[in-house]
């Protein structure tokens, strides 16, 4: 006769009693710690909880999008877009929590990190590098040639940190991949990539697009000059809008290429059609994945700005510019810059062409 199976406690569940062991710092004596070095410990291990479970999320998206999906099945990648965008709105909370350490607090046990770093945390490089970061634009942290150099351990072997990054780097693709593949799959005017039609529908939704946006570019240059007092300011603003009518053009030319150019294309025609059925959950995607980097980027801002109200502007524990550098991380870190890009080239809905093909995405009846 088998024994029933054993029932759960709350705290063995959760492992209450092994992670409440875990705030002893390097001594792993939390007995000899004052609470700001503890609250800072403490904050600390919850950010890379919060990481984990992005990653995790992160990882089932890109898992889901390297796989044919009918439109509405989509919900599952969105789903963890949304909750990976939540993790990290509440993650930046913490912030505020840190920031109950006043300076000299914060400096009775600074030198204990040194030179240890935030920058070692491998979770958060793993989110750069699964989003799709491209390494060649990473800023120099310190004095390291690589940026895996800062994950090495002191005597320049490997450490857990540089094992668990590595790892990630070799398991591709990455998300933005993944999330571009999609796009280049994804019909314009009812023509899939490898349709006999393809590029013909391409360049004419392109054709069609242009025009319809240098007509709202017009129609914004117009008003905009009805409210100008000089003849140099009103030749200041067309210079203005004729660069935004030829910005578009050279984003859609891709620099001659042409799966750059289909991506680029498929990005303002779900966004312009959103309204159509089967184009409500891609929308939706692209919708999620923009407030997903947003997010990462108001991240890494309010990081820097707490660093800041604590200790100013010094030298970073582990060597590099501090603030500065956190404050070009937060600037020049983008990885789906071609959906910020679609922002600005979007037009109103009523302005969008005609489709040769709208039925294709309507919901299949009967």
């Amino acid at each position: 006769m088998s024994k029933p199976a054993r029932l759960p406690n709350y705290w063995e569940y959760i492992r209450v009693e092994e992670l409440l062991a875990l705030q002893g710092g390097l001594d792993g004596d939390e007995g000899a710690m004052e609470n700001d070095e503890v609250l800072f410990v403490t904050v600390h291990q919850i950010f890379e909880l919060w990481f984990k479970l992005v990653l995790r999320e992160l990882k089932s998206g890109r898992d889901l999008l390297r796989r044919p999906l009918a439109e509405e099945d989509l919900s599952g990648v969105v789903d963890g877009a949304r909750r990976a965008t939540v993790v990290l709105h509440h993650a930046v909370s913490h912030f505020e929590v840190v920031e109950t350490l006043k300076t000299a607090g914060y400096l009775r046990f600074r030198d204990k990190l040194m030179p240890a770093s935030g920058f070692q945390s491998a979770q958060m490089r793993q989110i750069e590098i699964l989003m799709g970061l491209d390494q060649d634009e990473r800023i120099p942290l310190g004095t390291e040639g690589s940026f895996m150099q800062a994950l090495r351990s002191h005597d320049g072997g490997e450490s857990s940190a540089l094992r668990r990054v590595q790892a990630q780097i070799d398991d591709g693709p990455t998300l933005k991949d993944a999330l571009y593949d999609w796009l280049w799959r994804t019909p314009i005017d009812g023509c899939g990539p490898d349709d006999p039609e393809a590029d013909a529908a391409l360049d004419r939704f392109v054709v069609a697009y242009s025009r319809a946006h240098a007509s709202e570019v017009d129609r914004s240059e117009r008003l905009a000059l009805e409210r100008t007092h000089s003849a140099e300011e009103g030749a200041k603003l067309r210079a203005r809008y004729a660069a935004e009518r030829q910005a578009l053009t050279d984003h859609l030319a891709a620099d001659g290429n042409p799966r750059d150019r289909r991506i680029r294309a498929a990005l303002l025609f779900i966004l312009g059609n959103a309204r159509l059925p089967l184009l409500a959950w891609p929308n939706a995607l692209l919708e999620a994945i923009t407030a997903l980097e947003q997010a990462f980027i108001v991240f890494r801002q309010r990081h820097a700005r707490m660093v800041e109200r604590v200790i100013g502007r010094r030298t970073g524990t582990g060597g590099s510019s501090g603030v500065d550098y956190l404050d070009q991380t937060a600037l020049r870190y983008r990885v789906f810059t071609d959906l910020w890009a679609a922002r600005t080239y979007q037009i109103r809905p009523e302005a969008m062409p005609e489709l040769t093909r709208p039925e294709f995405y309507e919901f299949a009846t009967g």
